[in-house]
């Protein structure tokens, strides 16, 4: 089992930046690609952006294509997001997940998730 830890999370205004970070640990983490999911109040968790372990293969949703910037450090065991030009409708709580199988654009591929981080985006 992966073990997942968010942080990085807080108050921007609109036009701001972010950068989160999700600490993994367990020995299962090593060849785990891994992601970032966020739920906004009354909605769904929606897929964000991943990473694969191989070749750091990237994926991004649409709608923070260009903006979000998804990288890791394996020495590390850490995962980041960084999230610039951010909008009042990016604001949710975001999770960091590990990856097991499947789609990398479907959080049903994931199956260790960190507690998740507030990020709140004033307009």
């Amino acid at each position: 089992q992966v073990q997942l830890v968010e942080s990085g999370g807080g108050l921007v205004q609109a036009g701001g930046s972010l950068r989160l970070s999700c600490a993994a640990s367990g020995r299962t983490f090593s060849n785990r690609g891994l992601g970032w999911f966020r739920q906004a109040p009354g909605k769904e968790r929606e897929f964000v952006a991943a990473i694969t372990w191989s070749y750091g293969i990237t994926y991004y949703a649409d709608s923070v294509k260009g903006r979000f910037t998804i990288s890791r450090d394996n020495a590390k065991n850490t995962v980041y997001l960084q999230m610039n030009g951010l909008k009042p409708e990016d604001t949710a709580v975001y999770y960091c997940a590990a990856h097991r199988s499947g789609s990398y654009y479907n959080s049903k591929s994931f199956d260790s998730w960190g507690q998740g981080t507030q990020v709140t985006v004033s307009s």
